[in-house]
């Protein structure tokens, strides 16, 4: 089945008054329907009210979609628990990590799948099972998994309750998603240069380098004593900058436990050599010196010295003393790409 670009799905949502004509000439009309729930944050990056237009006349055209616009933090988790109580096949959420991850809160544990559409900054999950960037090619691709019913259990994790599909970040790495977030309005227009600005005034104003933050507990009973910041994935890469992903833990993957990088100083020539490591090779880290990796770990303990501020797949979440980190095999329905 061929996958519909985004000039033809532009020409195919056309100015028509019904979907007929539509539903003539799309590729996926003998799609059996299923009941959707298209839940979209129109304050994201790359979300504009013509491709809004475009994805639901492409997912009406073979679905019985609902849409729902998110209006507040904690909206998309309600929509989406909602949306699972009234029976809703599949939730598709148009927006960036915060709303993907919002929305995955309110399906664990249900039969609902999530389908992502990449409407933020960056898209780090999207992006990482395979979709492409741009929201409406993603369409096409979300068309063909549902017409092929490319749905399967993935992992997750989960950190005092709340679960994450790609990464906690801990200690100095929160206090950028901080930053960021304090600039709000600038993130849909500035994307990474305010990640990388906000990166520097951090390190020079906002967290006290001066002494280890937090203790990272795990499993075997072995202790890293002195930890600076620390990202726990369950997947990889990290993040992108551009087209590039920085990778941190490759084997960190859906099916597997999680992975913890834990950086043990703050001095910025080896914090600058640890990034272009992982920026620069697909290998991921290595435990050394400065930082230490473990992997397959199905639970952790971050103790911190003092509150320690987390962000949970991009959301700042505030400071708390301490952390409790579980791995939640097949906890999630996820619409995959078949690529």
């Amino acid at each position: 089945m061929r996958r519909p670009n985004r000039t033809q799905l532009i020409a195919l949502t056309g100015p028509s008054d019904d979907g007929d004509d539509y539903r003539r000439r799309t590729p996926h009309a003998e799609t059996h329907p299923l009941k959707l729930l298209l839940i979209v944050n129109s304050s994201a990056s790359s979300v504009t009210a013509r491709s809004r237009v475009v994805i639901q006349k492409a997912l009406s055209a073979d679905h019985d979609v609902d849409v729902a616009e998110t209006s507040r933090r904690g909206h998309a988790a309600r929509l989406a628990k909602g949306a699972a109580n009234s029976g809703v096949e599949v939730v598709v959420a148009l927006g960036g990590d915060g709303t993907l991850n919002e929305a995955a809160n309110g399906l664990v544990g249900t039969d609902t799948a999530l389908a992502p559409l990449p409407g933020g900054s960056t898209n780090v999950f999207a992006r990482t099972i395979g979709l492409p960037n741009d929201p409406i090619e993603a369409t096409g691709a979300l068309l063909d998994s549902l017409a092929a019913d490319s749905i399967r259990p993935v992992g997750i994790g989960s950190v005092n309750g709340r679960c994450f599909l790609f990464h906690v970040g801990i200690g100095f790495d929160a206090a950028v998603v901080e930053q960021v977030e304090r600039r709000g309005s600038l993130k849909r227009w500035a994307g990474h240069p305010l990640f990388v600005y906000s990166a520097f005034d951090t390190w020079l104003r906002h967290y006290d380098r001066s002494r280890p933050r937090f203790s990272v507990h795990l499993p075997d009973g072995s202790v890293v004593d002195d930890g600076y910041f620390a990202i726990c994935l369950n997947t990889d890469p990290y993040t992108y900058f551009g087209n590039r992903p920085l990778h941190l833990a490759p084997r960190a993957q859906l099916d597997s436990g999680l992975s913890m990088v834990t950086v043990r100083t703050m001095r910025l020539l080896p914090v600058l050599k640890l990034g272009l490591s992982a920026l620069g090779s697909s290998g991921g880290l290595a435990s050394g010196r400065h930082a230490t990796v473990h992997h397959d770990l199905t639970d952790l303990v971050v103790r911190g010295y003092g509150p320690i501020p987390y962000q949970v797949d991009g959301d700042h979440l505030g400071a708390v003393d301490e952390l409790r980190i579980r791995h939640e095999p097949d906890a999630l329905r996820l619409v995959l790409p078949l690529s």
